[in-house]
């Protein structure tokens, strides 16, 4: 279903380039639209209240001066906004889709086009893998066992899209890949 869905995005990407637009001229995709049919997770940021960086994955290419300089803005946005509100905001030219669980925030930044409620979902997801994985999971076990969180967040997303939705199919090859280590 999600991936029959991101087929035909893509393919309509695909097919859009080179067609004439509306005035005559030939419209041409962006280098990062063409390739990811304008879909995709721009980056993936998990912060605590106090605002340091749990763990960070950016699908995209930016400085280090940018990531800091986006980990504050986004930081900033989360925290500050009232919880009666919902957990989509506009940022830049992007979305952020953030949950919050106890101390820690979630954060996509995903294209404005992006269906929100399954990003949203996919935050749950990935906090119920993080937790069946680690047997209740917290703060302590993202520090200190940050390789298995990435392991975990590779295994769930390829490129900036969601590439498994099964749960026990990940967890399976997360432990595969764990026991050789």
């Amino acid at each position: 279903n999600l991936l029959q869905h991101h087929s035909q995005r893509n393919a309509g990407a695909v097919e859009q380039r080179g067609k004439k637009g509306a005035r005559g001229q030939k419209s041409v995709c962006t280098r990062d639209q063409f390739i990811c049919g304008g879909s995709m997770i721009q980056f993936l940021l998990l912060q605590n209240r106090q605002g340091k960086t749990r763990l960070s994955k950016y699908y995209r290419a930016y400085t280090d001066d940018e990531k800091t300089k986006l980990e504050g803005e986004v930081h900033r946005i989360v925290t500050t906004r009232d919880p009666k509100f919902t957990n989509f905001v506009e940022f830049k030219q992007y979305k952020l889709i953030y949950r919050r669980y106890a101390g820690l925030f979630f954060t996509l930044c995903v294209d404005v086009t992006d269906n929100e409620l399954v990003y949203f979902e996919s935050i749950h997801l990935f906090v119920e893998l993080l937790d069946q994985f680690f047997g209740n999971v917290c703060e302590l076990d993202l520090v200190f066992n940050f390789n298995k969180v990435y392991m975990i967040l590779d295994e769930f997303f390829l490129a900036g899209e969601v590439q498994e939705t099964s749960k026990q199919a990940i967890l399976h090859r997360v432990q595969e890949l764990d026991k050789l280590e």
